[in-house]
């Protein structure tokens, strides 16, 4: 399997190590890129290393989580190689993967249960995307500059 990369801040650490835990149960190849306690720290400092990961083909994918999921997910999408995903439910999972291609997974880490966070980690994995008029919309997401 892809190996992926994860990251969080201090409000989604806790989510992130049961993530870890997951991920070495399912024997999936993942880099931590932190944050490692749950000291106060900045989203946007782990956004940036795991979407520089990707960028750097480093990492296939990632998971992300912070707080709201909002903040990791918006320093994600300001990187051109990724379309981080912030997902609530298996449905909205599904569907990033099925018509957007997510590469990263963003999570709301005080607002989701183990179980419903485990039941998102296997949709994120285990959807492929559809491609076809999916991938035409996906590539008019770069900005066409002029």
């Amino acid at each position: 399997m892809e190996r992926i990369g994860i990251a969080s801040d201090h409000a989604g650490f806790e989510l992130k190590e049961f993530v870890r835990v997951l991920l070495d149960k399912r024997d999936v190849p993942y880099i931590d890129y932190g944050t490692y306690t749950t000291e106060s720290v900045n989203y946007a400092d782990y956004g940036h290393k795991l979407a520089e990961a990707i960028e750097r083909g480093e990492v296939a994918r990632g998971i992300a989580i912070c707080g709201s999921g909002n903040g990791i997910n918006m320093t994600l999408n300001r990187h051109a190689a990724v379309r981080s995903a912030l997902c609530w439910n298996e449905e909205i999972v599904t569907l990033a993967r099925q018509h957007n291609d997510a590469n990263v997974l963003a999570l709301p880490g005080r607002f989701l249960s183990i179980d419903l966070a485990e039941k998102m980690v296997d949709a994120f994995f285990n959807t492929p995307f559809e491609g076809g008029r999916h991938q035409t919309r996906i590539d008019s997401i770069a900005i066409q500059k002029s």
